[in-house]
């Protein structure tokens, strides 16, 4: 499932999806993303961690909802692909989990067939729209998904690119209105609370390489979350939500990573 022929990958400029490939010691990128990459890491060496303990969080959070008999997902800003991915993580537990992946990047769509491999029993397909573009996102959902059942919407490290300016939180709840009761919202998210100094330089580069970073605090973080009933622990940094459902990233034990984590349920 695709839409309209995507446009052509512009390699003149950084791409976040295409620098958290590199950070995560993938092959995707170009010679732009790695020196973009590197430039963060001199800002802040904790970076590749960062985008490691981000998966985690998602392979944790997906193991626990499909553990509580969630067999429906809906991924925006799905990233160049990376195993274990989101479907393999909820077809693991559930073999009839249906996962629908969507993202806006052309070099995501190029690589979907490594996203549609997924069991006989449940279903994996790829949407290309953008997360500003709620009503198309929602229209090729509801081709795979029973959208009168629950289903647990994934906006893994994705809304601090997009600002309130550009309605993010508008975004986000036109998605989850049109999801019924019972169905969560995952998302992690970047932050400035910890390390102010060096997050305003970084915001300043990409800024200038025409990256917009929209780092949020913790309570602007939770706002996402105002009408949802949050899972314990609530709002956390990522590594320490349900830590026992996964294995711990080397390097997060160095300290504070600068994000959040949290899934809330929609009553």
């Amino acid at each position: 499932m695709t839409g309209p022929h995507p446009a052509e990958i512009d390699t003149s400029k950084p791409h976040p999806a295409r620098m958290y490939d590199w950070y995560l010691g993938g092959k995707d990128n170009y010679p732009v993303d790695e020196a973009m990459g590197r430039q963060m890491l001199a800002l802040d060496p904790r970076v590749p961690v960062m985008a490691r303990v981000n998966r985690a969080f998602m392979h944790r959070s997906i193991t626990w909802l499909a553990q509580r008999g969630v067999r429906q997902f809906l991924d925006v800003g799905t990233g160049i692909p990376t195993e274990p991915n989101l479907h393999q993580v909820a077809q693991r537990v559930a073999p009839d989990a249906r996962v629908v992946y969507c993202d806006n990047d052309p070099i995501v769509l190029a690589h979907a067939e490594a996203l549609l491999r997924g069991t006989d029993e449940g279903a994996t397909r790829y949407l290309q729209a953008d997360v500003r573009d709620p009503e198309a996102i929602l229209e090729g959902a509801r081709k795979v998904l029973d959208l009168d059942r629950p289903v647990a919407l994934s906006l893994i490290a994705l809304l601090h690119f997009v600002p309130d300016e550009d309605g993010a939180h508008e975004l986000v709840g036109k998605l989850l209105s049109e999801l019924p009761s019972g169905s969560y919202l995952v998302m992690t998210h970047a932050t400035a609370d910890f390390t102010p100094e060096e997050s305003e330089a970084a915001t300043a580069k990409l800024r200038a390489a025409g990256v917009t970073l929209a780092l949020r605090s913790r309570a602007e973080f939770s706002r996402f979350f105002d009408d949802l009933e949050l899972v314990e622990p609530g709002v956390q940094v990522p590594h320490l939500w349900h830590p026992e459902l996964g294995d711990p990233v080397p390097g997060q034990e160095d300290g504070i990573i600068p994000g959040y984590g949290a899934v809330g349920r929609k009553p």
